[in-house]
């Protein structure tokens, strides 16, 4: 949901920007988004029944400015995987959200329906915060990893 939701912000923020997703485990690789996190976005007009699951890989470390981890357990597992010369930021997706800083973005898989909605909100505010502070930077001309601050 989060790729979905963070291409769908920077569109509205005016980003030209490479977004992709990856987990720190293989074991849904290959597989499209849950079935309920693709309705929920479809209902906000964001297609995410494209997308492919894929594991994180040590390129990823350099091709991206940002990686965004959804909660503590895989930014620890971001972090162990990052070699010392990374250019990536790496930061809970969460950190961009004034208020949230430090939670995780709950894992709505084994609720029903609504968590995935509720999911969703979060993410889609999280991700308008990001693009929109990015874009600002931008615009300015500065680095976007002036923020958040470094989680690494």
């Amino acid at each position: 949901m989060a790729e979905g939701a963070f291409r769908e912000a920077a569109t509205r923020h005016g980003l030209d920007c490479f977004v992709d997703s990856a987990g720190t485990a293989a074991y849904h690789t290959g597989n499209t988004p849950d079935p309920r996190a693709i309705a929920v976005a479809r209902g906000h007009g964001v297609a995410i029944e494209g997308q492919l699951a894929r594991q994180i890989e040590l390129q990823d470390f350099y091709r991206f400015s940002h990686i965004i981890a959804m909660d503590r357990a895989n930014l620890e597992g971001i972090k162990a995987r990052r070699p010392r010369d990374a250019t990536a930021e790496i930061t809970l997706l969460l950190d961009w959200l004034d208020g949230y800083q430090g939670q995780a973005v709950p894992d709505p898989y084994y609720g029903d329906d609504a968590g995935f909605l509720h999911v969703w909100e979060l993410i889609a505010r999280a991700t308008d915060a990001v693009a929109g502070r990015i874009a600002h930077l931008v615009s300015r001309a500065q680095t976007p990893f002036d923020y958040p601050p470094r989680s690494s």
